[in-house]
């Protein structure tokens, strides 16, 4: 028997037609982006923390942030292209902070996620991020379109999947479901966590299929150890005939027989025992016969689960009884006429199908009326794919054993097999994939659907009872030693992939009898944990422990950082027992390593020195099985200058801000910047000018990290600002949403636009002295996606070399572009605010919340407003309006 309480992935229809565009510029490589606000109007409202949702069991995945956050998927790779809906949690967050779940380009360590599927959605309704805010948050704005944290930083959401959608494609560049700091500051990388994803036809990146270097034994290597006596020891249940885990209760049943050494006492029956230790929690002897007498009874076949707790269950010869922990009786129905020889249980729970000699019925178990009946010759063995509707009934045709198909629905024979003229013992459907085992002779046949031979499992000893376990994917195989005499009278548990029929693991010696006639039981825990299998030479129930080598899930990578920045490494590997883990250290590329003392979590922290550059480092897990290493990685530390106090002009005195510049743009805007060299690093007033833009489209004006060609200039510096006093970025529209008329500047003729901005060469988050900055333009957040927009002047702080300038002959060329100008559909990026007086600390990096490359509506754009650092702003303007 198996057990699987996992449910199935959802693929949410999709109507033809509705693919997305994706931009001719998007491009395989890696960059920085915010999640967008109108995706997640309804995505906020839809994904409010879920029960038991639709969760995927074949790909689950789970990765580690660097301060101890968890985030796990349901599913991480084979997904639907067209659309997948899956299941995200997360526990260890800071709730001090909003964030932000999506799936979005996956840019490397400490680089921002950018850009999110969703697209242009104004309405929320893709489902395709979440927003999730401090519990304590305003109500007003935020509390529409956000869910709130769970105590203690847990969250358990769904997000709605496509391959292609808002300009990304993830079937083009690497894509992952990730978490990052919400628009309040985009620039914070405390709360990135990701999880490579993989469509059909795709495999997950970053360590999916590197599970590191085994030391001793390759990573991952599974096997199975009998648990000892003190952990788990049947303490009576008769003489064992079969096995069911119980999915809900988890309770251990057992059907058993008789003790032959204990003739005086009665211990058939039906047994229920606690699945962690194997005690004994109830014994239900007494089922009900002909006329409805009770009497003890032998149980050979537990059937199914009953919902809750309980089983179903037969008895010689003719009886199918019910039964739960607690029972002292059974209750059951008794049938006149041909023992059963096979019962399984209906897609119907309230029904059973029975073989009864020729006949296949279908009968209903509170009152034994039979409801459907199919004749097949030679009926015998039963075994029901009650998931795929299907019962396969060994029999005769012309005297030669047959396998037939019957469609349990129509009761139709839809396939049917022959098979070899050998001893049969039993048949056993694997509910996964809705191929039949077979066990004949020495032999397991395996068919598919339509009965035709896919494969055959050999082995030295009779096979007696197989299980499967869907979340892994493996099939169990109890095998009983022929004991003719010429044999070592040893048995074995073997271990399979159920896809394929080869060894998963190396098979498991059992020493002595397993079985009692023809009847053998066997279990497997969901995830198979554990197995369960009679010992009927003991009379015992043995259970045989889960142990997995270390397999790295989450590899560290290189890291380029400045003298005194901090470094944090993750790493994460699975295995059972949990392995330990330990950082060590190599000064010389490898060639010899140390352990860091005190470095024994998954994440290492550290303030890296000039002296780190070029150590290399990995982590090493190790457990009972064996002992697995990440890759190492490399840290380069390089100086990159001081942030202030430089000199300039070759005359000792220091340089005053100075130059012009100006860029134009791919549609001949023209943006000038006064000055651009010599900049103070704090409190710079720049004065910019801009022309030729496109008055249908509003832009933001910030300093911002340069990320190359195509490319969104984010995160900006200046952050998120409460009171709109900063004045280090602006809004230009003449056209914006109803709630940005008095926070945005309106064009001048011909597409002009003059503002003041005040900027520094650094904030929290971003610093222009490890990166490239220049003052841009780039389309606001209601066409976040349209690069037309982007142009880019360079400038440099005190201290840093200076820019060419219109008055030395500066060219005036060189912005970005990139998508086609008007569309949404262009490589959509957000990921860092702006602040700014006018913008009155709203997020202007390409889409305010989601990086969805949204077009925000009306509710949303007014949501993101009455955030943290917008409500201020938008509580002044409306004031305004009022008096």
């Amino acid at each position: 028997m198996t057990a699987d309480d996992t449910a199935v992935r959802q693929r949410p229809d999709r109507p033809a037609g509705l693919r997305p565009r994706v931009s001719a510029g998007l491009r395989p490589r890696r960059t920085p982006v915010l999640l967008g606000a109108a995706a997640l109007v309804a995505a906020g409202a839809m994904a409010v923390t879920v029960g038991p949702p639709a969760q995927a069991a074949d790909t689950p995945r789970t990765a580690l942030g660097k301060n101890g956050q968890k985030l796990t998927v349901s599913a991480s790779a084979h997904l639907d292209p067209d659309g997948e809906k899956l299941r995200v949690t997360g526990e260890g967050y800071d709730d001090t902070k909003g964030v932000y779940v999506a799936v979005c380009k996956d840019n490397g360590d400490n680089r921002i996620p950018t850009p999110c599927l969703g697209g242009a959605d104004q309405s929320g309704s893709s489902g395709a991020s979440v927003w999730i805010i401090p519990r304590n948050a305003s109500d007003e704005g935020a509390g529409t379109v956000a869910v709130r944290w769970g105590e203690g930083g847990v969250f358990d959401v769904e997000l709605n999947v496509k391959a292609e959608d808002g300009g990304l494609d993830c079937l083009e560049v690497a894509c992952s479901v990730v978490t990052r700091v919400d628009h309040n500051a985009p620039g914070d990388r405390s709360q990135d966590v990701r999880i490579p994803l993989g469509f059909e036809g795709q495999e997950p990146g970053d360590g999916e299929d590197d599970g590191g270097d085994g030391v001793d034994v390759p990573p991952g290597t599974v096997s199975y150890v009998q648990a000892q006596e003190k952990e788990f020891a049947t303490t009576g249940a008769g003489r064992p005939l079969d096995l069911l885990l119980h999915p809900e209760s988890k309770k251990l049943y057992v059907g058993s027989d008789n003790i032959p050494d204990t003739s005086d006492v009665a211990e058939q029956g039906l047994y229920v025992l606690d699945a962690a230790n194997g005690k004994a929690l109830g014994h239900i002897a007494q089922a009900p016969g002909a006329n409805g007498a009770m009497a003890a009874r032998v149980v050979r076949r537990i059937v199914a689960p009953l919902p809750g707790d309980g089983v179903v269950f037969h008895y010689p010869l003719r009886g199918i009884g019910t039964a739960k922990a607690g029972d002292t009786v059974a209750q059951g129905i008794w049938a006149n006429g041909t023992s059963y020889t096979g019962v399984g249980q209906d897609a119907d729970t309230s029904t059973v199908l029975i073989a009864a000699g020729p006949e296949l019925r279908r009968v209903e178990i509170a009152t034994g009326t039979v409801k459907d009946t199919v004749t097949l010759e030679g009926g015998g063995e039963l075994g029901v794919d009650a998931a795929h509707g299907a019962a396969w009934s060994v029999g005769t045709t012309e005297g030669k054993p047959v396998l037939r198909r019957v469609d349990t629905r129509t009761f139709e024979v839809t396939a049917t097999a022959e098979l070899p003229a050998d001893t049969l013992t039993f048949v056993e459907p694997d509910p996964a994939t809705g191929n039949v085992w077979v066990g004949s002779g020495t032999s397991v046949l395996v068919l598919d659907k339509d009965a035709k031979r896919l494969t055959t499992v050999t082995g030295a000893d009779r096979p007696m009872a197989a299980a499967f376990d869907k979340t892994t994917g493996r099939a169990f195989v109890l095998r009983e030693d022929l004991d003719d005499g010429s044999t070592d009278r040893t048995g074995s548990l073997q271990i399979l992939d159920s896809a394929t029929g080869r060894p998963a693991a190396a098979a498991v010696a059992l020493p002595g009898s397993i079985r009692v006639g023809s009847y053998a039981g066997l279990a497997v825990t969901p995830g198979a944990t554990s197995v369960y299998l009679t010992r009927a030479a003991e009379s015992k129930v043995l259970r045989y422990d889960l142990r997995m080598s270390p397999k790295v899930t989450q590899s560290p990578t290189d890291q380029s950082v400045a003298p005194g920045d901090a470094v944090t490494f993750v790493a994460a590997a699975e295995g059972t027992p949990a392995p330990s883990v330990r950082w060590e250290v190599s000064p010389d590329g490898g060639q010899t390593w140390s352990a860091i003392d005190g470095a024994t979590k998954n994440a290492y922290s550290f303030t890296a020195r000039a002296a780190h550059d070029g150590y290399a480092y990995r982590a090493e897990f190790k457990n009972s099985v064996g002992t697995t290493r990440t890759s190492p990685i490399t840290l380069t530390v390089t100086d990159a200058g001081g942030t202030g106090g430089g000199t300039g002009g070759g005359d000792g005195e220091e340089a005053e801000p100075s130059g012009t510049k100006t860029v134009t743009g791919t549609e001949g805007q023209k943006l000038t910047v006064t000055p651009v060299n010599h900049l103070a690093t704090e409190n710079q007033t720049l004065k910019i000018t801009g022309s030729g833009y496109d008055m249908k489209k509003g832009v933001y004006v910030a300093l911002c990290v340069d990320n190359g060609d195509g490319e969104l200039p984010t995160p900006c510096v200046g952050g998120v600002d409460m009171t709109g006093g900063s004045h280090s970025s602006a809004w230009i529209s003449s056209n914006p949403p109803d709630y940005g008329e008095d926070l945005a500047t309106p064009y001048g003729a011909g597409g002009t636009f003059s503002v003041e901005l005040t900027v520094d060469a650094k904030d929290e988050f971003t610093d222009c002295f490890k990166a490239k900055c220049v003052l841009a333009t780039r389309a606001d957040h209601t066409l976040s996606g349209d690069r037309s927009q982007d142009v880019k002047v360079p400038v440099s702080f005190v201290g840093q070399d200076p820019v060419d300038t219109d008055d030395d002959g500066g060219t005036s060329g060189g912005t970005t572009g990139g998508s086609t100008s008007g569309t949404t559909g262009g490589t959509s990026t957000t990921g860092g605010t702006t602040g700014g007086s006018t913008m009155g600390g709203t997020s202007t990096t390409g889409g305010s919340l989601a990086s969805t490359g949204a077009t925000i509506g009306t509710a949303a754009g007014a949501a993101l407003l009455l955030t943290a650092g917008g409500w201020y702003v938008h509580r002044r303007a409306r004031a305004a309006r009022q008096s």
